[in-house]
């Protein structure tokens, strides 16, 4: 009996893992490309102006890009202080965590065309109304000052004075390096709960629940909220709990509140932005989500968003999947070992040279969980003057500063992009 568990969750995690594979890697290669060829001044022209325009232009240009909730904020910080408007920034703040190219590619492998065209829509249309309520309700105090403008795009500015051969090696760099080390540790969560719902959890219990479906949408928020989940993780366990009888509704629910929402960004986004902003940003998510939910499951067919064909009877099987698919999966499973390796230490270096042990100061920076936590912290240290090299590891969570900066403004430096130096 155990033995026949083993083998059908086995199955079940081989088969999600080959259906999103190729699709992955697609959407982190497009990935790669946004983040090398479209300058970060593009985002800053024509998020500066107060009014729905920017509000707008900043959830179209959310939706495509790869970021997690945590890496979006110290982003959202950089582009506030480079001018773009309040309302603007509550907008990139919920598109871009909900949505990414590798999401959207990874959702129409494993849920259809249907869910691939709503998702996006719902971030979009939520990101919007978010940004509608805070040009509303806010108060112009509440936005984050802007000093220290001095954060630079310097990163950009280098991909802009290099050669395409140069740039297209950034672009594989970061989509199958930084990306896989930001989301891979969080799509292996995702994929190893899914295959367990679809061989532990009966498929009565959600059965029983089908009809409710508000009901379905409350229980699943109140597990999305504190949960930390990437848009892309959120994808296999949304399609094993639609199999065992969540409404696509609520399928929804969980890929929009899920990725979003969480502790941990929630704290952040009240000190950074302010507690309105915070409530507003929550406000908007639910009422999108819930309202987008509610759409699917009354007013448009069931079978458009009904899971994949095959998928939880092929979990016991591993029927069709494709050579190519055999293919893609083993390149993702080399890339995510090389990423998720525990002894590799990935460090980022500013202006590319070594520190010297004189003047050297280390500090242990709290609240970094990927690579765009670790950029952003370099470019923010980097501004304080007195600073003359940075080395910033993820994985040690340290921040190694060469030269005679106050300590003080290094603290407020980190504090202000919502990490905090531990004494």
């Amino acid at each position: 009996m155990v033995f026949e568990w083993i083998e059908q969750y086995w199955d079940a995690l081989v088969l999600m893992t080959a259906e999103m594979a190729p699709y992955l890697l697609l959407g982190f290669f497009i990935a790669g490309i946004l983040r090398v060829f479209v300058p970060r001044s593009l985002y800053t022209k024509h998020l500066a102006k107060p009014g729905m325009k920017s509000v707008m232009k900043a959830a179209a240009l959310g939706v495509p890009l790869p970021l997690c909730s945590c890496g979006v904020i110290p982003t959202t910080v950089g582009l506030r202080r480079e001018g773009a408007s309040h309302g603007a920034c509550t907008s990139f703040l919920i598109a871009t965590p909900q949505t990414g190219v590798d999401s959207i590619a990874a959702t129409y492998s494993l849920m259809g065309l249907p869910f691939a065209i709503v998702r996006p829509l719902a971030a979009l249309f939520t990101a919007i109304f978010g940004g509608w309520l805070v040009n509303k309700y806010t108060n112009k105090d509440e936005a984050v000052e802007d000093k220290d403008s001095s954060i630079s795009e310097c990163a950009h500015v280098k991909a802009e004075e290099t050669g395409l051969l140069q740039k297209v090696k950034e672009a594989f760099d970061y989509a199958f390096v930084e990306m896989m080390e930001d989301v891979g540790k969080w799509l292996v969560v995702g994929l190893l709960i899914a295959a367990l719902i679809t061989v532990a959890v009966p498929n009565e219990w959600l059965a029983a629940l089908h009809d409710y479906k508000l009901l379905n949408m409350l229980i699943v928020l109140a597990i999305a909220i504190p949960m930390y989940v990437c848009a892309t993780g959120s994808i296999p366990i949304a399609v094993s709990l639609m199999a065992k009888g969540l409404t696509p509704g609520a399928g929804l629910v969980l890929l929009m509140a899920g990725p979003a929402v969480n502790s941990a960004s929630m704290l952040v986004i009240g000190k950074v932005f302010g507690k309105r902003t915070l409530w507003l940003y929550l406000l908007s998510i639910i009422i999108g989500a819930m309202l987008f939910g509610l759409g699917i499951d009354y007013l448009l067919p069931e079978e458009w968003f009904a899971v994949k064909s095959g998928i939880t009877e092929a979990a016991c099987h591993e029927e069709g999947i494709s050579l190519f698919s055999y293919l893609c999966t083993a390149l993702l499973l080399v890339l995510l070992v090389r990423a998720l390796w525990p002894w590799k230490h990935h460090h980022h270096h500013h202006h590319g040279e070594e520190l010297t042990a004189e003047c050297t100061i280390i500090y242990n920076v709290e609240g970094m969980n990927c690579n765009h936590c670790a950029a952003n912290v370099e470019k923010a240290i980097a501004s304080v003057p007195g600073v003359e090299h940075v080395e910033v590891s993820l994985h040690e969570g340290t921040a190694r500063v060469t030269g005679s900066p106050s300590t003080d403004d290094v603290q407020k430096a980190v504090e202000s992009i919502g990490f905090k130096i531990k004494s």
